[in-house]
């Protein structure tokens, strides 16, 4: 399933976003790694999956916007529950390769405020 979307967004821990820095590339969290693959959402689905997978979380994310160009075929649009078609990237093959700094054009700390998950790129 291909999408038209000129960006795709990366929620980042503050770790992952300074291994991206200092190294230029992440193979992101351990559950990139398990799946062979880099989560990332549409600009449309960041606040959910703010929501249901880091409501609980006390250290910093970082929202990475991340130009589709860049990645290639190596981005992939799946059906992952019946109703949500999610961008994943998997490098040209499949074959899991590393998202580097040059693919992200934009990055801001997201600010979380009792419940709410700020960052002008969610407005």
């Amino acid at each position: 399933m291909a999408g038209n979307e000129e960006f795709v967004y990366r929620i980042s821990s503050a770790d992952e976003w300074s291994e991206l820095q200092m190294s230029k590339s992440t193979f992101g969290q351990q559950l990139d790694k398990d799946s062979g693959f880099i989560h990332l959402s549409k600009l449309n689905q960041v606040k959910s999956t703010l929501e249901r997978f880091y409501s609980n979380t006390t250290s910093d994310l970082f929202l990475l916007q991340i130009d589709c160009e860049k990645l290639g075929d190596g981005l992939i649009y799946e059906d992952v529950d019946g109703s949500n078609v999610f961008p994943h990237f998997y490098g040209p093959s499949k074959s899991f390769v590393p998202l580097t700094i040059d693919m992200v054009v934009k990055t801001e700390k997201i600010i979380s405020s009792n419940g709410q998950f700020i960052c002008s790129m969610l407005t």
